[in-house]
């Protein structure tokens, strides 16, 4: 019964929580071993499963994970460059390119707790109380820090000169 769960929770969750170890991580490599230690770890804990909040309960794991790593590592690299695939025109398409690449490339730069904080509420849209939840924070700090990490965001992508009008 646990494994048909765990295996469900994967085919539902496995998508969002790769993506989220790739933005934190910026290594597909690693965010692949994260993911994979992320449902090994569920198995192997699922004891501990409260049952309230399946989503965010993996993505603690998964963040735990990747902290983990950050700690013992400290990896340099970048995130990857893609963007998913829409039926826009080529032109259309490099110019999202580079509006994704560029952004991706600032949030890199920003220090971990906004880069966490933007990827979950405005990537992954988490709800403030789910992020509280996976962050291990309280709500208001949840909020201001969301705050703070926008406007360092904003900055950092005007100190390399970009400029969009929802800036």
């Amino acid at each position: 019964m646990d494994k048909q769960r765990v295996n469900q929770w994967y085919d539902e969750y496995s998508q969002d929580i790769y993506q989220y170890a790739l933005y934190l991580l910026r290594h597909e490599e690693l965010a692949k071993d994260i993911l994979q230690d992320t449902f090994l770890k569920a198995y192997k804990n699922i004891h501990q499963y409260k049952e309230e909040n399946t989503k965010g309960w993996l993505f603690t794991i998964a963040r735990n994970l990747c902290l983990d790593h950050i700690r013992k590592k400290h990896p340099i690299n970048y995130m990857m460059d893609t963007v998913p695939h829409s039926s826009k025109t080529p032109e259309q398409s490099l110019h999202t390119s580079e509006t994704v690449r560029e952004l991706y490339t600032a949030l890199g730069k920003l220090k971990r707790s906004y880069r966490e904080i933007i990827i979950l509420r405005k990537i992954k849209e988490f709800s403030v109380t789910e992020t509280a939840m996976i962050l291990n924070w309280n709500e208001a700090k949840v909020r201001t820090t969301l705050s703070r990490a926008i406007q360092a965001l904003k900055k950092r992508l005007e100190m390399e000169g970009y400029e969009h009008e929802t800036l």
